[in-house]
């Protein structure tokens, strides 16, 4: 039998609690819904009937006789699908979000959203049959870039994606309810799940690589704006006279600090003769790669990390600007290339703290992901929850 949503807000209130919080015995549930014995029970019975919720087994004694713990139907599933520009990741989740399979390969999204969608189609297909999955509950979709009702609306990294039907492709062939968001959003609600997010209210979560986003969570949800374009920060103008940047302008955020500014600055270094390890890597390669800017800077060579830090910088200062809007409780950074997250950080925070009002900083952490690339798959399956998790 189908899964079916909750019907009515105190179901969906139980049901999201127990995706957040794991099993937990009916006195638990009770106790943090504020619910009285007899609604809970009523609302629990008919949660079991429609295949939302099972027994779990015998819960910790409180004294007197021993409840059942209550969780999520075992046959609930999600399945979260990540769009990079250079790769496709997805995997598939329990009720609680925990990853039971992941898989992914490179893909270019130049190619256009029918091979990158069909092929993600095929990969989710493959973990179910691995899985013995027979139906998904809901699959969550993250793209590069601003989506607009299911579709995408970054034309500068996705261009030949613009107003394709994202949601209804994945809809159509995986038959249940799709939920596609920007990637930065979709890292933040990962954040917000499982890691250090979950221990504040209000926070940023900056990602970085060859797109940089933001997302914002505030008062414990996520924000997304008027137009679901709130934390689109890639194209905020640094400078008239700066790099040219994808989206046609010069001198945005993105163009200076997103993986592409990055290689541009290193191949200025090397060509320049002020790093021999660059110049040396380019005479061999014809070309150079953000692991080739990592590999410098980790082995110490002074113009590499001065570029890095060029670019920390940079983010430090457009932080300042929203720190001091939005005065979230923590600032998490994502996505920062493997080997440079700690030479971005101190640096970042360096700014922050420095220009920022003391009332806004002074117990603000700014601290990097401790989940990395299973922030994204564990936000997508999350985006799908709130969906189908809410009072149908």
């Amino acid at each position: 039998m189908a899964l079916v949503r909750p019907e009515n807000p105190q179901q969906a209130r139980l049901v999201r609690l127990l995706r957040d919080e794991g099993p937990r015995s009916r006195v638990e549930l009770g106790d943090l819904l504020g619910l009285s014995r007899t609604a809970l029970t009523t609302e629990l019975d008919r949660l079991t009937a429609r295949g939302l919720v099972e027994t779990a087994g015998p819960a910790a004694s409180r004294g007197g006789r021993r409840s059942s713990l209550l969780r999520l139907s075992g046959g609930v599933r999600f399945a979260s699908v990540v769009v990079a520009t250079d790769r496709v990741t997805v995997a598939i989740t329990d009720g609680e979000l925990n990853v039971l399979a992941e898989t992914g390969e490179v893909a270019d999204v130049r190619d256009g959203p029918e091979p990158v969608t069909g092929r993600a189609v095929e990969l989710v297909d493959k973990l179910r049959a691995e899985l013995g999955v027979t139906e998904l509950t809901g699959v969550g979709v993250a793209l590069p870039g601003p989506v607009d009702g299911g579709t995408s609306t970054a034309p500068a990294v996705l261009p030949r994606w613009q107003r394709f039907p994202v949601r209804d492709a994945f809809a159509a062939e995986l038959g249940c309810p799709v939920l596609v968001d920007n990637d930065a959003n979709v890292l933040a609600l990962g954040e917000r799940h499982a890691g250090i997010g979950r221990t504040v209210e209000d926070f940023l979560y900056l990602k970085l690589g060859t797109a940089i986003g933001c997302g914002l969570v505030l008062g414990g949800s996520l924000y997304r704006g008027a137009t679901s374009s709130a934390g689109d920060i890639a194209h905020l103008p640094l400078g008239e006279e700066g790099p040219p940047c994808a989206c046609g302008e010069a001198g945005c955020l993105e163009a200076y600090c997103g993986d592409v500014g990055l290689v541009r600055a290193a191949l200025a270094v090397a060509r320049t003769d002020r790093s021999p390890v660059l110049a040396a890597r380019l005479a061999a390669a014809g070309t150079l790669t953000v692991a080739d800017v990592v590999a410098a800077a980790t082995a110490g060579d002074p113009a590499t990390q001065l570029l890095v830090r060029d670019a920390a910088r940079r983010l430090g200062r457009v932080l300042v600007g929203l720190v001091s809007f939005f005065n979230p409780g923590m600032v998490v950074i994502g996505g920062a290339p493997d080997g440079l997250g700690h030479l971005l950080l101190s640096e970042i925070r360096g700014v922050v703290y420095r220009r920022s009002a003391p009332l806004a900083t002074g117990t603000m952490p700014i601290v990097l992901s401790d989940l990395a690339g299973r922030a994204a798959v564990v936000g997508a399956a999350h985006l799908a929850s709130e969906h189908v998790f809410s009072a149908g």
